[in-house]
């Protein structure tokens, strides 16, 4: 059954139609149709958060017809007093020619992948850089548990930190110290933060007395 909205450039008239909207999506259907774009055109602007159903049907449609007609606009204005929405029924001979969802041509389709693919590559992050560290970490004394020293050091785990490959290496005195490879991602982890703010404090501090950088590279 046909629905007639009127006033549709006035409070009065958009109250109705945030009423009839709240519990649809579109106009007609579950799907957008000329019925949407026919009230679309008699609304002036969004309305914004006065009419939340307006607005979210406003906007739905536009970004519709925004994939349709990819131009810049610039803009239009209409002077003197808006008309009254035409009665849905009362359809122009010429309404049919005027099909905005008939089937894409191939340089429409062309065109819509061109931009999708500008578009992902616009937005595409660019990938952080990453570091190779070498690092030697100290013990207490030679009491010191080195496997649970090298267990406190892995256990520190973030976004951004790979542990590698590690080895003992005698210091003097019956001490020796781990010395361990790790990689970051330099955007997501601070070494001078990881050392001070994990591996020389507590719990891992119990083991660790100090920590060394012996190498730093750009990979």
């Amino acid at each position: 059954m046909a629905v007639t909205f009127s006033d549709l450039y006035a409070d009065s008239g958009l109250k109705a139609l945030e009423e009839f909207l709240s519990s649809k999506t579109y106009i007609s259907g579950d799907q957008l149709t000329k019925d949407d774009i026919k009230v679309f055109v008699a609304v002036v602007a969004d309305p914004g958060s006065s009419f939340p159903n307006v607005s979210r049907w406003y906007n739905c449609v536009s970004s519709h017809l925004a994939t349709r007609f990819p131009g810049k606009a610039a803009g239009v204005n209409f002077g003197g007093k808006a008309a009254p929405v035409e009665e849905p029924g009362k359809v122009a001979a010429d309404d049919d020619d005027l099909d905005l969802f008939g089937e894409e041509t191939e340089d429409e389709k062309k065109a819509a992948e061109e931009r999708e693919a500008t578009k992902k590559s616009s937005s595409k992050k660019k990938e952080s850089g990453k570091s190779s560290v070498l690092m030697d970490v100290k013990p207490w004394d030679d009491e010191t548990d080195m496997k649970k020293l090298e267990e406190a050091v892995r256990s520190v785990q973030m976004e951004g930190l790979l542990w590698g490959a590690s080895k003992l290496v005698p210091v003097g005195y019956g001490i020796k110290k781990l010395q361990i490879m790790l990689t970051i991602v330099d955007d997501l982890v601070s070494v001078d933060n990881l050392i001070e703010d994990y591996l020389l404090t507590e719990p891992a501090n119990e083991h660790i007395q100090s920590c060394d950088i012996i190498a730093f590279n750009k990979i």
